[in-house]
């Protein structure tokens, strides 16, 4: 049986909840933002805000920046999971 690459080395997913991505503008620059409802929640993620985890089941925010970062083919390869209550928090 062959092993699965490393999520690190394939290329990024679309996001699949059938929502559309709003634009936020934050301290840090201008961030897509896009709701994940907890059935479309099927992993655990780690939220960026707080260091906490987020288990399958919770509804939360996915978020990227609108234009990717050098290094980086597309801002979706960025995106991160987030408790909504730590995006609110963040500046």
């Amino acid at each position: 049986m062959a092993k699965r690459p490393s999520k690190h080395l394939r290329p990024a997913r679309p996001l699949s909840s059938g929502a559309f991505a709003r634009l936020e503008h934050k301290a840090d620059g201008d961030w897509m933002v896009q709701t994940m409802p907890s059935d479309a929640a099927d992993k655990t993620y780690l939220c960026p805000g707080c260091n906490q985890q987020l288990p399958p089941g919770t509804a939360h925010l996915v978020s990227w920046p609108r234009e990717p970062s050098l290094g980086f083919t597309s801002a979706v390869e960025e995106r991160r999971h987030w408790h909504t209550a730590c995006w609110a928090r963040r500046r």
